[in-house]
């Protein structure tokens, strides 16, 4: 018998698939990508024609300690990790992005990620 743990990443893993035929990343609008783990929340900002990672920003960065160590919760990291990603992205010249939430529903610290960009002035 599957443990919950298990039955939760095979939901999202079979989400994940079902986004990934829908949405890719161009050179110009590359694809977000996120993911999130019990302790920290990562972002990718991947150009799928090429196979490359662009730029990656994460709450585990030493960049961001000083910041991150001021945040009250995890909901506030992943909006700070958010911004980041949008100001390095802005520093690249990219605008605009497909956002992947990787099957994660949209809420929560994937949610505020998201804003987070978008405050950063990405465009989704």
């Amino acid at each position: 018998m599957k443990s919950i743990s298990q039955t939760r990443t095979h939901r999202r893993n079979r989400i994940k698939k079902r986004i990934h035929k829908k949405i890719t990343g161009t050179a110009e609008r590359p694809r977000l990508a996120v993911f999130r783990s019990l302790k920290g929340i990562y972002a990718q900002l991947i150009d799928d024609s090429s196979d490359k990672t662009l730029l990656a920003v994460s709450s585990q960065s030493k960049v961001l300690a000083a910041e991150i160590s001021k945040a009250k919760g995890k909901i506030e990291v992943a909006k700070i990790v958010g911004k980041a990603i949008g100001e390095e992205a802005k520093k690249q010249k990219i605008e605009a992005v497909v956002f992947d939430r990787s099957g994660y529903l949209y809420h929560g610290r994937i949610k505020a990620l998201a804003e987070g960009a978008r405050e950063a002035g990405l465009k989704f």
